[in-house]
């Protein structure tokens, strides 16, 4: 048997060929012309099963990927892709989606990293009408130490914002309301979500109209205005917010070869969750808001896998060369992955014209 695959492929709405179906490198050959999604073969799954290894070699000399087949239902709502590698766990999802008159329209993709753990970003990315509103609702959610504390923040922060009766009228207030709110749930319930935290990155796009932003550590907005790239949101660094920190009782290390980081250990100043450190962290988001006209293009939203090998223009740049927002945001993690991210990655590109 082909050790192709560690644990059943994740797809919604998809169905995929078992791994104990490929028993030869001719029925590869075959999967693979008739495969139109495409997932590279690791070598090191290859070595795990040493009577394969001639197979393996002829195989490789007609072709230098190895595909699994997929079967995508795209009846399915919001379908995405997520494939997974028996040797780094490496997942990968994509999907679009766009506004009622689809004029404004959206794209995201999400690569696990290197890192020997699951997979910790989250996003949100969709449309909802609300009475005669129509607003998009975009986020990352950068997770560490787990991934409880972004998959909580996925199912429920949005929820939390347009629950503050104030929202219509100061959609900021109700934005700071809701993240303080959600971060004191999270460690009211740290004996079921763990002791693991996350940055936050929250756009909201009022009526096409109004967009407001709101970010708690690194994760990060930036919009293009005629192709000119500015940051919506305020990197929450330890060595920028060392004064608060400091005053709460806590220290910034500075060794040398890393970044500075909170008490040595954690590399952003402000997080939901963190209950260990959160008397020396904040959870207050920084809140910017901007009118969309003609001259708004592109907005993109990532992780900090994105931005530590990327200025925000370099990024714009990129986005703006395709006007399909999910190719723009696979293109972007290509980028990064070219100059050796080896973070989770997520992003998000909105299109608005």
């Amino acid at each position: 048997m082909w050790p192709l695959v560690s644990s059943p492929l994740c797809c919604r709405g998809a169905t995929l060929l078992d791994s104990s179906t490929i028993r030869s490198a001719e029925q590869l050959y075959r999967y693979q012309r008739e495969a139109n999604l495409l997932l590279p073969l690791a070598s090191d799954a290859i070595k795990q099963c040493r009577n394969m290894q001639l197979s393996f070699r002829e195989a490789s000399s007609r072709s230098n990927r190895f595909r699994v087949i997929e079967i995508i239902d795209h009846r399915a709502a919001n379908s995405s892709t997520c494939v997974q590698c028996s040797d780094s766990q490496s997942s990968k999802s994509s999907g679009s989606g766009k506004n009622h008159e689809g004029q404004i329209k959206y794209g995201f993709t999400l690569v696990k990293g290197k890192a020997n753990h699951p997979m910790e970003d989250y996003h949100v990315a969709k449309f909802i009408q609300i009475d005669e509103h129509e607003l998009g609702l975009f986020a990352i959610y950068d997770g560490h130490m787990g991934d409880r504390i972004p998959s909580y923040l996925q199912k429920h922060l949005f929820d939390n914002i347009l629950k503050e009766h104030e929202f219509w009228v100061d959609p900021g207030r109700s934005m700071s309301k809701a993240y303080e709110k959600t971060d004191q749930t999270i460690l009211s319930d740290s004996s079921n979500l763990g002791r693991g935290g996350s940055t936050a990155v929250t756009a909201i796009l009022i009526n096409g109209q109004k967009l407001w932003v709101a970010n708690v550590g690194d994760s990060r907005a930036v919009l293009s205005r005629g192709g000119q790239a500015t940051q919506m949101t305020i990197d929450h660094e330890p060595g920028i917010e060392r004064g608060s920190i400091e005053d709460k009782g806590g220290f910034v290390s500075n060794m040398p070869g890393d970044v500075p980081r909170v008490n040595g250990q954690l590399a952003v100043s402000r997080a939901f969750g963190d209950k260990s450190l959160k008397s020396h962290l904040r959870s207050d988001p920084d809140i910017q808001n901007t009118m969309v006209d003609t001259s708004c293009d592109v907005l993109i939203l990532a992780s900090d896998g994105l931005w530590k090998v990327m200025d925000n223009q370099e990024a714009v740049d990129i986005a703006r060369r395709t006007r399909d927002p999910k190719k723009a945001a696979g293109q972007l993690i290509a980028e990064a992955l070219k100059r050796e991210s080896r973070d989770d990655i997520s992003c998000i590109v909105v299109r608005f014209r």
